[in-house]
């Protein structure tokens, strides 16, 4: 019986180690803003920093939320050697400037971190100029927000992108300057902005929406997000006469923090 149980033991006392080792995680990053047209293309490029290889989908979207394919690649699904660079566009022929791609790196173990660089550039042909702006990945994030003076945001328009399969809500607020308080005996009372203009707005899944943020000469801009995989963006126009715009990456929004597990 001893015979027996000793080997038993060790396999049982195996199980949990083995099963750790095969645990896989998903780590997902998110390129805005891709424009694509007759003036202006964007690419998609990845890095492999490490000596594996590594399996990467990516999925690409135009800004309705449909689904794109890579162009000459037949599936989402990239192997890279260890520290080989690749690089890819999406196959859209519209033009956009709110196109979009998820790029999920499959980690196959706990004990190893991400290893691939995830960066993207927009051209546009602007008279006999290219000019090119950099696309730095994004993070989805549950509920995000942004509040504050318009003197104060250097952008002129937010991009909300919805990464997930449910659809989400915007709700804008604009406001002239007026604020209101509503007394209470629980808590110090608060002023809040009076919106002079306001509006609720739904985002279907894998879509995207860009707002402005001034409206009939407001001095206060917010907006409050709903939705469990959101990517807020600054943009910055550069050139009117191709829509090309410079994502503001120094501007950082509020979320909502997730649950303790424990």
């Amino acid at each position: 019986m001893l015979r027996v149980l000793g080997p038993l033991l060790c396999a049982l006392w195996l199980l949990p180690a083995l099963a750790q080792e095969r645990q896989e995680r998903i780590v997902e990053s998110v390129l805005p803003a891709l424009a694509y047209g007759p003036k202006c293309s964007s690419t998609l490029q990845l890095h492999n920093l490490s000596e594996r290889s590594v399996i990467l989908e990516v999925e690409g979207h135009r800004s309705g939320g449909g689904l794109v394919p890579l162009a000459g690649h037949a599936s989402q699904t990239i192997r890279m050697n260890g520290a080989e660079r690749v690089s890819y566009k999406l196959q859209i022929d519209e033009e956009t400037t709110s196109a979009w791609a998820k790029v999920r790196e499959i980690v196959p173990s706990p004990r190893l971190t991400p290893a691939v660089a995830v960066s993207g550039t927009t051209e546009c042909v602007i008279g006999d100029q290219l000019r090119s702006t950099a696309r730095e990945p994004a993070y989805p994030i549950r509920n995000p927000w942004f509040a504050g003076n318009v003197s104060e945001i250097p952008s002129e328009e937010i991009l909300v992108i919805n990464t997930s399969e449910r659809a989400a809500t915007a709700w804008l607020c604009y406001s002239t300057g007026n604020l209101y308080a509503i007394p209470s005996e629980t808590r110090p009372t608060q002023l809040t902005h009076l919106c002079s203009s306001e509006a609720v707005v739904q985002i279907p899944p894998f879509g995207t929406h860009q707002f402005s943020v001034q409206r009939d000469h407001n001095s206060y801009f917010s907006l409050k997000t709903a939705g469990n995989g959101i990517v807020l963006q600054m943009l910055r126009l550069l050139d009117a006469t191709v829509r090309l715009y410079k994502v503001d990456s120094s501007i950082s929004f509020g979320h909502e923090e997730p649950a303790d597990p424990r």
